[in-house]
């Protein structure tokens, strides 16, 4: 591969991906802060089993949210960017009316389904606690009640960024949704200190944001539409049925690969309940909380660059393609790594932050961080593999990685707790992306592993985990924080010295949340 750096004056898809990437890794970044506090606020106020009950029915209500969405979430990007590079703008229409309508109605569904389920559910998550049964199974009717605006929710922000618009995600998802979000369930927290602490409240104060937000995504979704729509086309009905046929074919093994994938994040909650009891579960939802930041970080910068890269991708442009991807990874790891070794270096005093039965979670920690660093090190490889078009593949790579979590969750969590369903996960994480990795260098040549993402790598390890880690072993735990001190400065001073290797000159002109 002879193309690993971005030139010294970067191109247009870099140049898009930037700004929008870096408004929307700022909006995911809020809203990482907020669900820490979010966290924070439940652990503390609910009690360990509480909290592992209310985690346990966020987990189910995420699960039945991704299942609603039947992979429109990747299909309402590549085949929006598809159509617009191919010349058949005047089908985008006809593409939008065959992806929200299937959504709006599965959902109503998965809500009734999970409103019927909901004893059940609680039943199997909360057999070691059946005092909390009954407040449980109120818990997961009140979400369930809220399951279609977050579907709608997400797939009509997924229309807007289809358009390259990123601020609707920015301001409603990352900004709005999660501040509403602390607000209410800050508010619910204060309200037990005169009334009981009850489950369904802090439920209903989590879910109940996505009501307005989904009322604004739709009004944005429009917008965006109208503002692109080509004036006067028609469309013949052989082409609305062909592009119908061709969105499924694509969409429906990314539907059943995005469950999967969302499995993989919130099944072992569920799991870790059932069989180890609702406060192991929150111990372990609570260790593993820095995960979602390093999810969202990476979410924030696929979405900017998910619709570039399906049109470099969709037109042969390969050598454009590895060029996003690496300089994309670069990025990534450049955010994600201090993140991940600051974690490693800080656990303890991390968990203690939520209380003292959290301390416990440490080994959770260090396992789920250091997978987090091989994920993150392979970039948004799964986006890759699907926008290439291997949705068939991506579809068998989670399932592969879904079955290796499971099956350790089932050996290993009776023995071992919250420990053995991190070692699970960690071990699925790495098997998700080795795979695709190989698939995708493979069959379309392209890899992460470019200038920019070694010298952050190096970078990184050298500033938050090399010199922590020399520090305190002269002087004990005493000398992290001086240590982190030096660092923080270090690396902004490395990064600005490699600042050509790691292309930050496409951050350099005056920034936009869209391109123009």
């Amino acid at each position: 591969m002879t193309t690993t750096t971005l030139p010294a004056g970067p191109d247009r898809a870099a140049r898009g991906a930037a700004r929008g990437g870096l408004a929307n890794m700022a909006g995911s970044a809020l809203a990482g802060g907020t669900g820490v506090v979010v966290t924070w606020v439940v652990a503390r106020t609910l009690g360990a089993e509480q909290a592992g009950a209310f985690f346990a029915a966020t987990a189910a209500f995420v699960l039945a949210g991704g299942l609603a969405k039947l992979g429109t979430n990747t299909g309402l990007v590549y085949w929006p960017a598809r159509l617009r590079a191919t010349g058949r703008s005047h089908l985008l229409g006809a593409c939008l009316r065959t992806g929200i309508p299937p959504v709006a109605v599965f959902s109503l569904v998965l809500a009734a389904a999970m409103w019927t389920a909901a004893p059940a559910i609680a039943r199997l998550t909360a057999g070691e606690s059946p005092h909390l049964v009954t407040e449980h199974a109120a818990g997961l009717r009140v979400l369930a009640v809220f399951l279609p605006a977050q579907a709608l929710t997400d797939v009509l922000l997924t229309v807007t960024r289809g358009y390259r618009a990123m601020r609707p995600t920015v301001l409603l998802d990352k900004v709005l949704r999660s501040g509403l979000q602390l607000v209410a369930v800050s508010a619910a927290g204060v309200a037990t200190l005169w009334l009981a602490a009850s489950l369904p409240v802090f439920a209903l104060a989590w879910a109940a944001p996505y009501l307005p937000v989904a009322i604004l995504a739709g009004w944005a979704a429009r917008s965006a539409y109208l503002s692109h729509r080509p004036p006067g086309v028609t469309t013949r009905p052989e082409e609305r049925r062909r592009l119908r046929r061709e969105f499924w074919r694509f969409t429906g093994p990314r539907a059943l690969a995005a469950v999967a994938q969302l499995a993989l994040q919130r099944v072992d909650v569920l799991l870790v309940a059932a069989l180890g009891g609702l406060a192991p579960a929150a111990v372990y939802a609570v260790a593993g909380r820095f995960v979602v930041l390093i999810q969202f970080a990476n979410q924030g910068l696929s979405q900017s660059v998910q619709p570039r890269l399906a049109e470099a991708l969709s037109t042969g442009d390969s050598a454009a393609a590895n060029r996003l991807y690496q300089t994309a990874t670069g990025w990534l790891v450049l955010v994600t790594w201090p993140i991940n070794l600051l974690v490693i270096a800080c656990a303890p005093w991390y968990l203690r932050l939520f209380g003292a039965e959290y301390a416990a979670g440490r080994p959770v920690v260090l396992v789920l961080a250091g997978a987090m660093l091989v994920a993150t090190g392979c970039g948004m490889v799964d986006m890759v593999l699907a926008m290439a078009g291997r949705t068939s593949m991506n579809l068998g790579n989670v399932l592969v990685a879904l079955v290796v979590m499971v099956g350790l969750d089932l050996l290993l969590i009776p023995r071992h707790g919250a420990l053995g369903a991190a070692v699970a996960l960690a071990s699925a994480v790495v098997v998700n992306n080795l795979l695709p990795l190989a698939q995708v260098h493979r069959s379309t040549g392209l890899h992460p592993f470019g200038t920019g993402t070694r010298a952050a790598a190096l970078l990184s390890l050298g500033c938050f985990g090399v010199l922590p880690a020399a520090v305190t072993a002269l002087a004990g735990p005493a000398g992290l924080a001086p240590a982190l001190a030096v660092a923080a400065p270090a690396y902004c001073a490395g990064a600005w010295l490699l600042r050509r290797e790691l292309g930050l000159a496409a951050f350099a002109r005056r920034s936009h949340l869209e391109e123009s």
